[in-house]
């Protein structure tokens, strides 16, 4: 069998801003620059970025040809941008090699919530996702996750997200080289400089990941894609809890010094029963999580149903009752393809049906 692609190869975006500043201050030392411009072309990576060298106009224009040809700047390229009546933005991104990931704006308040993808595509089959419908297809690169912020900065400044959750397609902790380095440039203050405790990390918990992220000092926030109660629950409608068990996770999560979150997507008939609801808050007091109810997007899994409004709020409740803390989120961009990886099946669908038969 055919390995997966691999990314574009790596630039000056998929290093930590430290050894970025670093690699520049070498090089411009080598050309006899003087020592400041290296801080000024790092900061046109995060800080404040440009689509391209031309555009860094406090630079010498021989230096800005200079820098396009040793250190171009990749980019995504925005294949498709749908907008909802409520204000979220989806984002279709097409990569160097074809591959296309998404990812979500979501504005609140004076809150922009950025969900960002990991993988284009995921391994993992979850049930209740598009994105596991579509299978792996391969990791991506440290700048092509940070870049999905760099290009929605580039797009509209004031659009720069004050919270980033990665919780679009794949799986983060099965990329974890690339979103450690992804990590220090959202967070870092000469990158994106987005507190740590704005930025969450969701997994269906691999245990791996889990110990390094863990070993991190930020404080990044860890979510737990849970979605039952029970390890035999959850193999239901989550095949990777054959290898890493729901106990063993739970386990892994206690060296976390921050809060942890469970994400329970509500499905009729499967995961919303009152049993299922005093299940649930045993294991969020063990840990002392909060549980953030999603209301399952219909545009995700076709073939299964949404628990209704009012089951939600009815197991929201039994939960605050037995002493957890519980959030019911509502669904965004009900108008648009925003279930995790819809809108990228339903664009290579669209695009199958719309090419012209070829003759034999």
């Amino acid at each position: 069998m055919s390995e997966p692609a691999v990314g574009p190869p790596s630039s000056l975006l998929d290093l930590p801003p430290a050894r970025a500043r670093d690699r520049l201050h070498a090089w411009a030392t080598g050309r006899g620059l003087p020592a400041y411009r290296a801080g000024q072309v790092a900061r046109r990576l995060w800080t404040a970025p440009v689509a391209s060298w031309a555009d860094a106009t406090e630079l010498p224009a021989a230096l800005r040809a200079e820098l396009a040809d040793v250190f171009p700047l990749p980019r995504l390229c925005a294949d498709v941008v749908q907008r909802s009546a409520d204000g979220t933005v989806k984002f279709l991104w097409r990569l160097s090699d074809g591959e296309a990931i998404e990812s979500v704006l979501i504005p609140s308040g004076n809150r922009r919530t950025l969900c960002i993808s990991s993988q284009a595509g995921c391994a993992l089959r979850c049930s209740f996702c598009a994105t596991g419908r579509m299978g792996f297809r391969r990791n991506l690169s440290a700048f092509e996750i940070a870049g999905q912020v760099r290009e929605t900065v580039l797009r509209n400044p004031s659009d720069k997200p004050t919270n980033v959750v990665f919780m679009g397609m794949g799986e983060p902790l099965l990329n974890w080289p690339a979103v450690d380095t992804a990590l220090s440039v959202l967070n870092a203050p000469d990158g994106f400089g987005i507190g740590a405790r704005h930025i969450t990390v969701s997994t269906v918990g691999i245990l791996p990941g889990l110990a390094s992220f863990a070993a991190r000092p930020e404080q990044f926030r860890l979510a737990i894609s849970l979605h039952a109660p029970t390890s035999m629950q959850r193999l239901g409608i989550m095949p990777i809890e054959k290898k890493y068990a729901l106990d063993a996770v739970l386990e892994a999560a206690r060296a976390f010094r921050k809060r942890v979150t469970f994400e329970y997507v509500m499905i009729a008939g499967v995961n919303d029963a009152p049993a299922d609801a005093d299940a649930l808050a045993r294991l969020a007091r063990r840990l002392g999580a909060l549980v953030n109810i999603l209301p399952l997007h219909p545009g995700g899994a076709p073939d299964l149903t949404p628990t209704s409004p009012q089951a939600i709020a009815a197991f929201a409740d039994r939960l605050r009752h037995q002493g957890v803390e519980a959030t019911v989120r509502r669904s965004r961009g009900l108008d648009i393809d925003a279930a995790c990886g819809q809108l990228r099946v339903e664009t290579e669908r669209r695009r199958r049906h719309a090419a012209p038969a070829v003759g034999i």
